[in-house]
């Protein structure tokens, strides 16, 4: 982990509210599947944005964030050349085991981006197949990224980009056709990911969710983004997680 004072060197929308950021380190960062940044935006803002890693490539990062207040409504502004403080990389990420040679990707909103860095990571030693719901086509963005996968499904809420449902159910139309992973990588709201955890006990199947939750610190000290567990205990998301065995967390 470290607070690099970063560069811009672009951000531009990808999407309808959907922006991607890249900054350079100045520096090569290792960053795991799944890991995060806090990114400062300065001015009246004093918490910073915690934001998955998308990409890496040598010295940049790349982030992709939808605007949902002040503070994201001040990054889509910033040009490059801007200089932020970017503390990277954070959390625990998403991790496939030697013997787990198949890997289901499902991800919808914003969730879809950490899983992207899933795929840079594993698409080479994996057969990877990807399941990604999106609100409508305008939402649809990354879709170059995820045909890098074996398999490939984008879906929408409204049917007006691949076909009308949502990626756990998409999913499930796979498995139900004898396409059976060895693990589930997941990260979407947390409606999509109660309904995987339901199918995924059904077909007992192992699966891995990163959470998304409000944070302050980013690194544990500040207990705001706390999740509770299956068994009565709490974590923190940003330090414990965000990645989660999802049997051990309650949504």
């Amino acid at each position: 982990m470290k607070d690099y004072i970063a560069t811009i060197v672009k951000n531009e929308q990808i999407a309808e509210n959907i922006y991607a950021v890249t900054f350079d380190l100045g520096e090569e960062a290792r960053v795991r599947a799944g890991q995060f940044g806090n990114i400062a935006v300065g001015g009246t803002h004093l918490l910073r944005r915690p934001i998955a890693v998308c990409k890496t490539e040598k010295k940049e990062v790349t982030f992709c964030y939808q605007i949902k207040g002040e503070g994201t409504q001040k990054l889509k502004t910033m040009e490059a050349g801007t200089r932020l403080n970017v503390l990277m990389p954070l959390g625990n990420g998403f991790y496939v085991e030697e013997n787990e040679k198949k890997v289901a990707l499902v991800g919808g909103g914003v969730g879809t981006f950490p899983l992207i860095s899933v795929l840079r990571e594993y698409g080479d030693k994996k057969e990877i197949s990807a399941y990604i719901g999106y609100r409508n086509k305008g939402a649809v963005c990354g879709v170059e990224e995820f045909e890098r996968a074996a398999k490939f499904v984008a879906v929408t809420d409204d049917g007006s980009y691949g076909e009308k449902m949502n990626a756990v159910q998409a999913f499930e139309a796979d498995l139900k056709a004898g396409n059976r992973p060895d693990v589930v990588l997941a990260c979407g709201p947390t409606p999509m990911l109660r309904a995987l955890k339901t199918l995924v006990e059904k077909e007992n199947l192992n699966c891995y969710v990163s959470l998304e939750e409000r944070m302050g610190c980013g690194i544990g000290a500040c207990v705001v983004c706390v999740c509770e567990k299956t068994n009565g205990a709490r974590a923190r998301v940003c330090k414990d997680g965000p990645v989660f065995n999802v049997n051990d967390v309650l949504l």
